[in-house]
């Protein structure tokens, strides 16, 4: 895989004001028990995150599966209500806006512009709907084209995703994982849209065809000015694609810096764990994988203080009742963790 240059350099992305910039958001779901269904507690699934994406830029999300990464991207579109906070986004058409605050009928205009790359190719596809219908489907749900226009449109997205337009009479289960995933991605762009969440989008694909839609997202993004938050467990993609890289555990935002710096110099205990666990093709030793003991935190009764205290290597004794802010420790460099200032934590020297 080839790292592309992204056509917005540092300067220019930070002279803009930010594409979509989240405030304190938060997820609760309710834990019901008994007969009457009585509300005993929340798992608190997104529990007060704050970050930015820059236009034209691609921002990775990391971390353990449960820590929240599918919820936050699900919220800043509002596929599910957030419980609270501020997802403000830079609408072409409608000017800023904060999405957690509007109806269905605005968000149909507003989703235009945001949209979704799931998972998995294989579910996310409705096997009773041929190609035309399953990516002409946001075109017809918006008003955007019908007919002979729709079936061009269709056409030329199907294109620009490399199938050929002659597939569009047939259904999904005529195609392979990796084409699956192009038809997922022609939907969420028939639209035209310019912010895209992609949900672990290449997690469910051999490695080879991995490579392949890695390399046509960026392409993509090049050509259409897109934006991406993409979603991953998979540090070594993240570092690919990514120009700056978030990591999250148990619901909150624990760091956030460029991918460069992330990597190399990781200021968060738990990034330092998660940079330890990368497998790289190289025979020389190397420091040891750090091994996390205890278990993850319980999102519906976490612990006091900094939640990664009961598995951290240099807890203190205020890591236990006080809970660290995000602070900016360097321009960019944002780190929840009180002994940020002072750890020198090991990071990946090499990320080819």
């Amino acid at each position: 895989m080839t790292k592309q240059t992204n056509t917005h350099s540092a300067s220019q992305i930070q002279a803009q004001p930010p594409l979509l910039e989240v405030k304190a958001l938060k997820k609760y779901f309710p834990i019901q028990r008994g007969f009457f269904k009585r509300v005993v507690g929340h798992v608190k699934a997104v529990d007060g995150v704050d970050f930015y994406v820059n236009e034209g830029e691609t921002m990775g999300l990391v971390g353990e599966s449960g820590c929240g990464k599918t919820t936050t991207g699900r919220c800043i579109l509002k596929a599910i209500a957030p419980s609270s906070g501020e997802i403000w986004f830079q609408d072409p058409n409608l000017g800023r806006i904060d999405v957690s605050t509007l109806e269905h009928e605005q968000l149909i205009h507003v989703r235009r512009n945001m949209r979704m790359i799931f998972q998995d190719p294989y579910a996310s596809l409705n096997p009773r709907m041929t190609l035309l219908e399953i990516v002409g489907a946001p075109l017809r749900a918006m008003n955007l084209a019908s007919g002979k226009e729709l079936e061009d449109r269709v056409a030329e997205m199907l294109r620009r995703v490399g199938l050929r337009p002659e597939y569009m009479r047939r259904y999904p289960h005529a195609f392979s994982g990796g084409q699956r995933q192009r038809i997922g991605l022609a939907r969420a762009l028939a639209p035209q849209p310019k912010f895209l969440v992609c949900d672990e989008p290449v997690s469910a694909l051999d490695v080879s065809v991995q490579a392949q839609i890695l390399n046509l997202l960026q392409e993509l993004q090049e050509e259409m000015g897109l934006t991406y938050l993409f979603v991953a467990h998979d540090l070594s993609v993240v570092a690919h694609i990514s120009e700056r890289v978030a990591v999250m555990y148990v619901g909150k935002m624990v760091e956030m810096a460029t991918t460069h710096e992330l990597f190399m110099t990781p200021k968060h205990p738990y990034t330092e764990a998660l940079m330890s666990a990368i497998p790289r093709p190289d025979p020389t030793p190397r420091d040891k994988r750090i091994l996390l003991t205890g278990e993850v935190a319980n999102p519906a009764k976490p612990p006091s203080g900094c939640y990664f205290h009961p598995r951290c290597t240099y807890v203190k004794d205020i890591c236990k009742t006080e809970e660290p802010a995000f602070d900016e420790i360097s321009p960019g460099h944002f780190v929840k963790c009180h002994r940020a200032a002072e750890l020198n934590l090991s990071g990946v020297m090499n990320l080819a």
